[in-house]
């Protein structure tokens, strides 16, 4: 093994001990890049070797950021993150709970199939784990344990239904996604949503299902008044104006009368407007969404800074060919190696945020799946076909490992918010059937990746 070999597995090494030191991300990214810029220039300089780390990496890390600060993709970050955060304030969500209770009231799990289809129009309006958990949790786990349903169950709807906006269109991680992979923003929506819809359906009848047998774990509301069409329409007015927003944002990209950029700024109105409408709109609530904006964003690029730094001078080292030789020399054929890829994605994301895991191992693997040989079919229309699914199946991994404990974030965001009585262990035992349907739809994307390019090879075909 060389000096550079042994130089990136330390870089590794000292990265991952350094995550447990409290500090931040980003700092600890920047650190161990500048660090070991300076350990490779010195083993240059007095020990002979040939890294090809000197003050000249520096340089390429100042022209990688001023590129990364140049890149119109990735202004729909704060756009399509202060849409998110605006509905929350928008009081769309209450309005649905309200009224998807009177319409599944007299069905036994009722509620919770609420929580899920609101979860669904969350995740395709926000694109934010942690602000859909938190608001289903706020808003669902009171009324689910007032009608006497069991904590697991209530509690592993809500992290369940919150995690899709980690999948569904347009999220903020399938952005970042396609831009560090190059591939089409739109190839990754429209990819991603036959993925997102069928893990909502198996939510939605695994919750149907257990509580035709278990009862007692969702018992029913005497006082919900029987269904009317007056109900159904009460529903369809209230879904239709955050209906409307997705179809506008996700329609004008699938459609290419906007980039994935433009559509983020008429989500960010749309979403403004909809809050007007519902008298949720004043300079309060502009203030703090504007502010939780900036700081989610400074917080998204503080860590694009970091890991371009780290990026950077792991490639000096050549880690990309490293990683690539030492995956590709496994005897596990090609199928073998990109479980061995999803398995480490899946554990990265008990340690890591999906942020670091997009920017910095995302871009390592790619060579190595583009290398596996695996024939995925773009119908002469998909660019990088294999990359579109592979991007798909990391995003579903990920969202497997934020339900799955003892560290899945979703856990985390719904503890803080719940009511006392709810004890983690409540929590853990609630999200182990998600988890199991999880891994059932990751099966079916990877055994099936037509599930993932069906769809934009037949829009951009036509």
């Amino acid at each position: 093994m060389d000096a550079n070999s042994i130089l990136v597995i330390l870089m590794f090494l000292t990265f991952i001990a350094l995550l447990f030191t409290g500090f931040p991300i980003a700092m600890v990214l920047g650190g161990v890049a500048m660090a070991f810029t300076l350990i490779g220039y010195l083993a240059d300089a007095h020990l002979g070797t040939w890294t090809g780390l000197d003050f000249t990496s520096v340089g390429m890390v100042v022209n990688r950021i001023y590129k990364l600060m140049d890149n119109w993709v990735l202004v729909a970050l704060p756009m399509f993150i202060f849409m998110g955060l605006m509905l929350d304030r928008s009081g769309i969500a209450e309005k649905m709970m309200g009224k998807m209770q009177n319409l599944f009231g007299p069905v036994r799990g009722g509620l919770a199939v609420s929580v899920t289809i609101i979860g669904i129009v969350l995740a395709a309006s926000t694109g934010i784990i942690g602000a859909s958990v938190v608001l289903l949790g706020l808003l669902s786990i009171p009324a689910m344990l007032s009608q006497g349903y069991s904590k697991p169950l209530a509690t592993g709807t809500v992290c369940g239904a919150g995690t899709l906006g980690i999948l569904i269109p347009p999220s903020i991680m399938l952005v970042i996604m396609a831009d560090q992979l190059g591939l089409s923003v739109g190839d990754l929506f429209m990819g991603a949503v036959f993925p997102g819809v069928i893990l909502g359906a198996l939510y939605v009848f695994y919750i149907v299902g257990f509580c035709a047998i278990r009862p007692k774990a969702a018992p029913l509301d005497p006082s919900r008044p029987p269904v009317k069409m007056r109900m159904v329409w009460e529903v369809f007015l209230t879904i239709l104006p955050p209906a409307l927003l997705i179809l506008a944002v996700l329609g004008s990209i699938f459609a290419g009368i906007t980039t994935p950029t433009e559509a983020s700024g008429v989500g960010a109105l749309g979403a403004s407007l909809l809050a007007l409408c519902n008298r949720k709109l004043n300079w309060k609530v502009i203030k703090e969404v504007s502010y939780a904006t900036f700081n989610t964003t400074g917080y998204i690029f503080g860590i694009f800074i970091g890991a371009t730094c780290f990026a950077v001078v792991l490639r000096s080292l050549g880690g990309d060919e490293f990683i690539e030789t030492a995956l590709t020399g496994l005897p596990l054929g090609p199928y073998g190696v990109m479980c061995v890829i999803l398995g480490t994605v899946f554990l990265l994301g008990f340690f890591l945020d999906w942020i670091e895991i997009t920017l910095i191992i995302l871009p390592l693997l790619a060579p190595v799946v583009s290398a596996l040989g695996i024939d995925v079919n773009g119908y002469g229309v998909v660019d990088n076909p294999e990359l579109v699914w592979f991007a798909v199946l990391v995003a579903v991994s990920l969202q497997t490992s934020f339900l799955t404990p003892p560290v899945g974030f979703a856990i985390f965001y719904l503890k803080g918010v719940a009511p006392p009585e709810v004890r983690l262990i409540d929590i853990y035992k609630g999200v182990v059937p998600f988890i199991v349907l999880q891994l059932i739809g990751l099966l079916a994307v990877a055994v099936w990746p037509q599930l993932v390019i069906w769809l934009p090879a037949v829009a951009y075909g036509n």
